[in-house]
């Protein structure tokens, strides 16, 4: 058995839906993407009690202030509401179909794709969540793009939530607007591929530095910083000396998604290796598409769900999808079933 790559699993969250058992083609299995200048600089809150003081950062002549509302800062899990919303936004570009700034959320599959809980309980986290991202207000001179924003804006411009009537108030869905400057940075294709690890990590801190290190690493081989200057870099309100403890930590348990840690006490340095996990850009599917067949009945039962597709070209586009995104279908009848169905759903007759 390998040790290592036990202690590394012992120290992350379990994996709540590992058979996505509902299937959303271009949200559940998409790829995790974040904007780089939220990876860059510290706008979230890594406490789980409430913030509510006005923070000023400041490096290499970029200076971000934030406000939070009376509700507190908006937190990094929060910030899973932006991951989901830029994720499918990404997902809908690669397959040419047209973005706008409001992303219409199911609530259960955002819980399903951030690993989280489906109680009441996360539900009702998902609503308090918005509220701080709406709340928080920005100013900065950060450049997206080709232009530098000194002005005001939100993590969101505004949401919108629906809930059923009744005794249980259960949350149907929410609709979140993203500033113009969040939807800027995507349009300017200025994001990031996130390891899927990320939702499972335990720690505030962890995902924060995760987040530097993939901005800032990326693809090299290995990167270091100073203790000092990943403290300010990742908004940690604690004390040097326990930030060092709890780089140690991460370090001894070397668990961080794509990249291995390393702790040089003497020179006070943090060392990031690349563990050559992440797909390169352009790299071909690590899968060849899958080689199974499916019944008649099946494609009899496609035609039912996606009227007026060739389901055979359906078929095709599929097994394509299956290899683009490396996923080998447990149930490769229902799994392209419910495939031609969310096709149809998008895309209507032909």
């Amino acid at each position: 058995m390998d040790t290592e790559s036990t202690n590394r699993q012992a120290q992350l969250i379990p994996d709540r839906h590992p058979q996505h058992d509902l299937f959303i083609c271009d949200v559940s299995d998409a790829v995790l993407k974040d904007v780089m200048q939220h990876m860059e600089h510290p706008f979230y809150s890594l406490s789980k009690k409430p913030e509510t003081s006005v923070r000023r950062y400041e490096h290499n002549g970029h200076w971000l202030e934030i406000t939070p509302s009376v509700k507190g800062l908006a937190t990094i899990y929060d910030k899973d509401i932006l991951i989901y919303c830029i994720s499918q936004i990404m997902q809908k570009l690669k397959q040419g179909e047209p973005v706008s700034q409001r992303v219409r959320i199911n609530s259960r599959d955002l819980l399903v794709f951030c690993n989280r809980g489906t109680s009441g309980r996360d539900y009702m986290a998902l609503i308090e969540a918005l509220d701080r991202l709406e709340g928080t207000r920005i100013r900065t001179n950060v450049v997206t793009g080709d232009e530098e924003q000194i002005d005001g804006f939100g993590l969101i411009d505004a949401s919108s939530i629906r809930r059923k009537h009744g005794l249980d108030g259960r949350l149907l869905w929410c609709e979140v607007k993203l500033s113009d400057w969040v939807f800027s940075a995507i349009r300017a294709q200025e994001v990031l591929t996130l390891h899927r690890d990320y939702f499972r990590l335990r720690k505030p801190l962890e995902r924060r530095v995760y987040e530097i290190a993939r901005k800032h690493c990326g693809q090299q081989d290995s990167w270091k910083i100073g203790l000092s200057l990943l403290l300010k870099k990742t908004g940690s309100q604690s004390p040097e000396k326990r930030f060092r403890q709890m780089i140690r930590h991460l370090a001894h348990h070397d668990h961080l998604p794509d990249y291995h840690v390393e702790f040089d006490g003497e020179r006070d340095l943090v060392i990031f290796t690349n563990r050559g996990t992440m797909k390169l850009p352009g790299d071909a599917p690590a899968l060849a598409p899958w080689s199974g067949r499916l019944s008649g009945d099946v494609h009899a039962e496609a035609r039912a769900v996606a009227p007026g597709w060739d389901v055979y070209v359906l078929e095709q586009e599929w097994r394509l999808w299956l290899a683009d995104n490396e996923i080998t279908p447990n149930h490769p009848e229902k799994h392209f079933l419910k495939f031609c169905a969310s096709w149809y759903a998008k895309r209507g007759r032909p």
